[in-house]
C-alpha cells in the first residue's frame, strides 16, 4: 500500500529544498530548526547581514507562493529587533506524475519552488 508523507515529512522536504538553495548561494547556517510551528526554520548570514527564512509545504490547490501576511509582519517586527532580513520561501509539493496528487514515500515528486520572497 502507498503512504502518504506526513506534514512533518512534507516539511523537512520543503526544508532540504530551500536549504539546499540557501547554501547554493552562499548562505551561512546560524540555526536550523526543522520542528512544525517553530519559526523561523532558518536564521543564515550573508554579506554579514542576518536572515530569518520562513519555510512552508505547500500542498495542492494552494498557492506556494501565497503565505500568511499577517503572521509574517509578526515575524519581521522579531526579525527587526535582531536587525534581520525576513523571508518566505513556500515549496509546492505534489506527486511525481500528477501534481495535484499527494507525495507518496519513495515516489517522485514535483515541486513548485520560486526562491525567497522578501516580507517588508
Amino acid at each position: 500500500m502507498k503512504e502518504e508523507l506526513s506534514l512533518q515529512e512534507l516539511h523537512n522536504l520543503a526544508m532540504n529544498i530551500v536549504g539546499k538553495d540557501l547554501q547554493e548561494n552562499g548562505y551561512e547556517f546560524l540555526g536550523v530548526n526543522s520542528k512544525l510551528k517553530k519559526d523561523p526554520q532558518f536564521v543564515a548570514l550573508k554579506n554579514k547581514d542576518l536572515h530569518f527564512v520562513i519555510v512552508r509545504a505547500v500542498r495542492y490547490p494552494k498557492d506556494a507562493n501565497v503565505y500568511d501576511a499577517v503572521f509574517m509582519q509578526t515575524i519581521r517586527a522579531h526579525a527587526l529587533k535582531f536587525e534581520a532580513k525576513t523571508y518566505y520561501a513556500g515549496v509546492g509539493l505534489g506527486h511525481g506524475s500528477d501534481y495535484a496528487k499527494p507525495v507518496v514515500k519513495n515516489e517522485d515528486y514535483t515541486m513548485v519552488y520560486n526562491g525567497l520572497q522578501e516580507i517588508l
